[in-house]
């Protein structure tokens, strides 16, 4: 593969492309906006559709096999599986609320679930780990940006079914079969790796910049035109402009490559010493390792003159990785920080999806009608998290190589007091928690991601970041399928009406959320301590320390 210039245009093409994959990909944020018609339609319990709630949990987050695939197909490949998926799992859940099937089995609609937002993982994971390994250097960032509009996915999707199709859940189902594999099937091309640069490019700050300011600009936009929505009566001519300027806005990201066009830099990027031509990117980048520069660091003078002799890259096959290394996942698993980084993901983030899986719910127990607003406050404070996490973290380790689950010990200490917040039911506080809520939830993301990627490098990333990613819908099943909705089906038949009212309804579930995060915290922060030297190491000077290859 040819050098390419610095800044390019082909991993920012692919970065705007990715925008909108991502977008697609968080088509399962919106199960709250179709699952009271799951509820209605099909006469469903509560506990039966938490119990859905946990196979939407489940599709989204079981990306194993996405994680396999991406390091042995090209991303067209991965992205393809979840148009599939998207097309039949949502096309098999719209018959049934469309009623243009009757009586489905519960169990074909739960299989349907779990197949459907699967292609969040596939999509998810296709944009997320060629992106991250065309801007290594930079990747928290990245990871920020493009899990930041997965979380603004929910309130896009919100604007389209309020003032689009009119609040029709049928409608809704319908656009994600058919909507989301067209929006891939045209981007596909886009999305593929691209040589990567050896050290950083002064022009990416600006262009990273750009990016996360068009992010929340139409963040900012869909909660305002959202909440307007609820309180005035839009025209069908009004509706539809505020649409296109939504997709106007999810189209900023283009914008730098066709600055690149008009503007092209003649500055060449720094290639890996000895690489060759004949390795892709990706082949040049997963092949080397921080200590690979200073092979000789810790071997004695004759262990060199050995490695001179038989070969450095026999010498280095039998030293085990260590953390800051590429890891198989096979290594990867032994290791106590792995199973520590997978706990506090695990209690933090399967507490927060418990309450975004009841939150339609939760609201109109607390006499809320319309819990759109709600969903989109959430949808927008997560989007905020995510992007946040990426950026506030990336300056810490930086300036001070603290590492970035240092946010995630504060922001779960939030949540706790939020939980806390939501069992007291005191009057207005229910969207403050809420946002609280979102952002705590989202800065979780916005940390694991880059974290797993530093501690255990870029090559088998796809597969052990969507096992870190397998504690979301194992805590949704914990925590909402088997004690939200049993809590809140007990709190209803003492009441003896059709839906539960009063605080009653989750006020156990909350108090058992504050205990499970006050442990996630601790975790967390033993989780810090572990690795600080790793970051030290990693983060020396203030800046990644992407390696050299040796010349093999």
């Amino acid at each position: 593969m040819p050098a390419l210039k610095a800044g390019s245009r082909p991993p920012w093409v692919g970065l705007a492309a990715a925008v909108w994959v991502q977008i697609a990909s968080g088509n399962a944020y919106s199960f709250p906006l179709y699952s009271h018609a799951l509820k209605s339609v099909l006469g469903l319990s509560q506990q039966q559709l938490t119990i859905l709630g946990v196979a939407n949990d489940l599709g989204e987050n079981v990306g194993i096999l996405p994680g396999i695939a991406s390091n042995k197909y090209p991303p067209w490949v991965v992205l393809l599986v979840g148009v599939l998926a998207s097309f039949f799992g949502y096309g098999v859940i719209w018959l049934a609320v469309s009623e243009t099937v009757g009586s489905m089995p519960y169990w074909v609609l739960w299989l349907a679930l779990v197949v459907a937002t699967n292609s969040s993982a596939w999509l998810g994971t296709a944009v997320l780990i060629t992106n991250m390994r065309n801007f290594p250097l930079s990747r928290g960032t990245v990871a920020g940006i493009l899990k930041g509009y997965v979380g603004l996915s929910a309130a896009v999707f919100t604007e389209v079914y309020t003032m689009v199709l009119k609040g029709s859940a049928s409608s809704l189902l319908l656009l994600f079969t058919l909507g989301i594999p067209v929006i891939c099937l045209v981007l596909m091309y886009y999305v593929r790796p691209c040589t990567p640069a050896s050290e950083a490019d002064p022009s990416e700050t600006a262009h990273f910049l750009f990016t996360q300011g068009a992010s929340v600009v139409l963040a900012v936009f869909l909660l305002t035109t959202t909440i307007l929505k609820d309180v005035l009566t839009f025209s069908n001519t009004l509706s539809y402009t505020f649409i296109v300027i939504m997709v106007v806005l999810l189209m900023a990201p283009l914008a730098i490559p066709v600055k690149m066009t008009l503007f092209p830099s003649s500055k060449k990027l720094n290639r890996p010493a000895g690489s060759s031509d004949n390795l892709t990117a990706t082949d040049q980048l997963l092949t080397q390792s921080p200590s690979e520069q200073n092979l000789g660091e810790d071997m004695s003078d004759v262990d060199v003159l050995l490695a001179v002799g038989e070969g450095a890259a026999k010498i280095k096959k039998k030293r085990r990785p260590r953390r800051g290394e590429d890891f198989t996942f096979r290594e990867a698993i032994v290791k106590a920080d792995f199973w520590l980084l997978w706990l506090v993901n695990f209690l933090g983030v399967g507490s927060g999806v418990t309450v975004l899986n009841n939150l339609a719910q939760i609201g109109v127990s607390a006499g809320v009608n319309d819990t759109t607003t709600l969903l989109s406050l959430f949808s927008f404070c997560n989007f905020l998290g995510r992007l946040g996490g990426g950026v506030v973290s990336e300056y810490f380790v930086r300036l001070n190589t603290i590492p970035r689950t240092f946010l995630t010990t504060i922001t779960q200490v939030i949540m706790v007091m939020t939980y806390l917040l939501y069992a007291s039911a005191l009057n207005g506080t229910l969207y403050v928690a809420t946002a609280f809520l979102g952002i705590c939830y989202g800065v979780q993301f916005g940390v694991m991601i880059p974290t797993s990627s530093e501690l255990f490098g870029l090559k088998n990333f796809g597969l052990i970041f969507n096992f870190m990613g397998l504690g979301n819908p194992i805590g949704a099943l914990l925590f909402s399928g088997m004690l939200a909705g049993y809590v809140y089906d007990t709190e209803q038949a003492k009441q003896g009406g059709p839906t539960c009212m009063g605080p009653n309804c989750f006020r156990l579930t909350f108090f058992f959320l504050a205990g499970v995060c006050s442990l996630s915290a601790v975790l967390s922060l033993i989780l810090t301590i572990r690795i600080r030297p790793v970051y030290q190491m990693l983060y020396a000077g203030g800046s990644f320390r992407l390696p050299q290859s040796s010349g093999h």
